[in-house]
């Protein structure tokens, strides 16, 4: 029997996901469940450490990598231990190299399969198809990141949610970063128009995971709400291996989900690929492994005859490609991509994925 998952979702550091996994913890241990911590970052927080006192834990174990040590969960030991509730904190991390897995969310899938209830946190900028948004929100990279498929999967997703003023209070009050940090988080990420932005993807996700759960299990829509569900959809998105083609993969993606539709991307070649391309296409196969997409690549020297061939065996209905680039030149007198595409695929939706960093950058 496999675990139940839960998962406490936040905007971004400090809203009180640790704080909340560990309290919901201890009304089950109250209530006679065995719950341990299996891995706690309390950041120096005192209100976590004091919500954590008394809870049973399993020690981390330290790891020495390139003469630093590092500390990880222990996982032989939580599965040895088998408790009926681990509490797991930062779902995200990477695990120090040599452990059973690159990634903590994969350590949870072996103790959910033993089993073992979990409760675990993370942040929405963590998600994978959400990387590219949440870089051209806040301007900071997010490196890293999860599966979406592991939140979908998720029995149970709880957002912690602090309106975007009450977390700067807590900020300079000392109660997320110790001072020194404090003057460059507000002027970096914690920024009320990032907070505001990233509150309200962290909602949009919640949302759409309950609509999701909800089409799942076929629950009744709730009075008033109007539903469309996608019957046969199937997205294909055309790119070119670079690395601002993975943006367009994340966009699609995201669609594919509102749409209930698989997807595929697609990349055509028309010469034998450079070293640079190559590792960019291995990119991309790591990427659409993390979301659930397929990848196909083809030769050809015509990008619309090939793409409309794959639509046509794929029974495509989206095709999505980037912004096309300014035609100058010669170019001027060809055909657009988009026409032609439209033209090749009667009754295929061709979308363009609107680059939106260049619309923010240029308000600054």
């Amino acid at each position: 029997m496999i675990g139940h998952h839960k998962v406490f979702l936040g905007m971004a550091a400090g809203v009180g996901k640790t704080y909340r996994m560990l309290q919901e913890g201890r009304a089950e241990l109250e209530l006679g469940r065995d719950v341990v911590i299996g891995y706690l970052e309390p950041h120096g927080r005192a209100e976590t450490e004091v919500q954590a006192d008394g809870l049973p834990r399993i020690p981390p174990r330290s790891v020495t990598y390139r003469e630093l040590e590092l500390v990880d969960m222990d996982l032989p030991a939580v599965l040895q231990r088998r408790p009926q509730l681990c509490l797991i904190d930062e779902l995200a991390h990477t695990n120090a190299p040599g452990l059973e897995h690159g990634k903590r969310y994969e350590d949870i899938a072996d103790i959910l399969a033993a089993g073992i209830d979990v409760f675990s946190t993370v942040n929405v900028q963590h998600l994978e198809s959400l990387n590219d948004q949440v870089t051209s929100l806040t301007g900071s990279p997010v490196r890293e990141t999860f599966p979406d498929s592991v939140l979908s999967q998720a029995d149970e997703v709880v957002l912690v949610d602090l309106t975007p003023q009450a977390l700067i209070e807590r900020l300079q009050a000392g109660k997320i970063y110790p001072a020194a940090r404090v003057p460059s988080a507000l002027n970096g990420f914690f920024r009320v128009e990032h907070l505001e932005a990233l509150r309200e993807v962290a909602l949009r996700q919640v949302a759409e995971d309950v609509e999701a759960k909800r089409l799942k299990f076929d629950l009744p829509p709730r009075e008033g709400q109007l539903v469309e569900q996608a019957v046969g959809e199937r997205l294909l998105a055309l790119v070119t291996p670079q690395p601002s083609s993975q943006r367009i993969v994340r966009r699609a993606w995201r669609s594919a989900q509102r749409l209930g539709a698989d997807l595929d991307v697609l990349i055509v070649l028309a010469r034998e690929p450079s070293d640079a391309e190559r590792e960019q296409i291995e990119a991309f196969h790591r990427l659409a492994s993390m979301l659930g997409a397929r990848v196909i690549v083809e030769d050809g020297d015509d990008v619309v005859e090939v793409a409309a061939r794959v639509a046509r065996e794929q029974r495509s209905t989206y095709v999505l490609i980037g912004t096309p680039a300014p035609r100058t030149g010669l170019r001027r007198l060809q055909e657009p991509l988009t026409e032609r595409l439209v033209r090749a695929l009667p009754g295929v939706d061709v979308r363009i994925v609107a680059d939106r960093s260049r619309r923010q950058w240029s308000k600054r």
